[in-house]
């Protein structure tokens, strides 16, 4: 969701690839764009939202990564969190109203680890109103503030792993990875049910997307604009993409927009793959096309 607002700041330095952020409590996804933005010279959009009371991971693309984010946006994720029993909130999470409470009785450990196991592998889950889809051209979030329901037709998601321990008093301690569009409070909420108990999300820490991890992030506000530390290249991003090295020319002729190397494209499996100059550096990230091949993205010269 690349966003640029038009600020740029004059001592600012221009640069492109993916900034890893761990993400503090309290704010906006939006506002830690907000905040790198004011110290750089390029565009920056986040991948995955985060709600504001969840910390961890956060993906941002600067400059031409903001082209290939769509190309990022399918990669799973790696959560750990608390769920909270006996209270249901009316978003699912710890900063909505409490709609319904119950007393929590003591949970057998080993009915922990079969639970876990339900819920693992493929399932459909109804987004919650509190989110960010929308209906006629408006988040369902604030419908939600409104009073309004709408219909939401459940979607496909996997949970790849997912462990569970007491957390304490009323709490359950979760360790998950899980695909794009998975809710973890619509999860939490799930879990609780199973449970026969009202359930909310307590707290959400990510630590993993695609194959970003959490180790590699950097403070919000703790790092330097030159060199950037930990600064992903567009090509390490797009590592997860079969590589097509092309010539000088072919590289002038796709950054023009032309369509003959497209014909000239080897044998790749899969259906997108980033072609590279012989710098190395990635030109464009070219798209299967029935038989033939398209462009997904260009990029600009670094």
């Amino acid at each position: 969701m690349p966003s640029d607002d038009g600020a740029r700041p004059s001592g600012g330095v221009s640069f492109s690839g993916i900034l890893l952020i761990d993400k503090p409590p309290a704010i906006t996804s939006a506002e830690v764009v907000r905040r790198v933005k004011r110290r750089t010279r390029v565009k920056v959009g986040h991948l995955g939202t985060l709600d504001p009371f969840a910390t961890g991971l956060l993906p941002l693309c600067l400059g031409e990564a903001t082209k290939i984010a769509q190309f990022l946006n399918t990669a799973d994720k790696a959560y750990e969190g608390v769920i909270r029993l006996g209270c249901a909130t009316d978003t699912g999470d710890r900063t909505g109203r409490p709609t319904r409470t119950a007393a929590v009785p003591d949970i057998d450990p080993a009915d922990l680890g079969a639970l876990a196991r339900r819920f693992t592998g493929d399932g459909l889950q109804t987004p919650p109103m509190y989110s960010a889809l929308k209906r006629g051209g408006v988040p369902l979030y604030r419908l939600a503030r409104q009073g309004v329901e709408v219909e939401r037709s459940p979607r496909p998601v996997r949970i790849h792993h997912l462990a569970l321990e007491a957390g304490g008093p009323a709490c359950l301690r979760f360790a998950l990875s899980c695909s794009k569009g998975t809710y973890v409070r619509v999860l939490a909420e799930d879990i609780g049910a199973a449970l026969g108990l009202p359930a909310h999300l307590e707290a959400l820490h990510r630590t993993a997307f695609g194959s970003f991890t959490i180790g590699d992030a950097i403070a919000l506000d703790a790092w330097e604009i030159e060199p950037v530390p930990g600064l992903v290249t567009l090509r390490q991003a797009l590592a997860h993409l079969p590589a097509v090295p092309i010539d000088q020319a072919a590289a002038a002729a796709v950054r023009q927009g032309q369509a003959w190397p497209l014909a000239h494209l080897p044998a790749v499996s899969g259906d997108d793959a980033m072609l590279l100059d012989p710098a190395g550096e990635v030109v464009a990230v070219a798209v299967r096309k029935g038989e033939g091949w398209t462009y997904g993205r260009v990029l600009g010269a670094p």
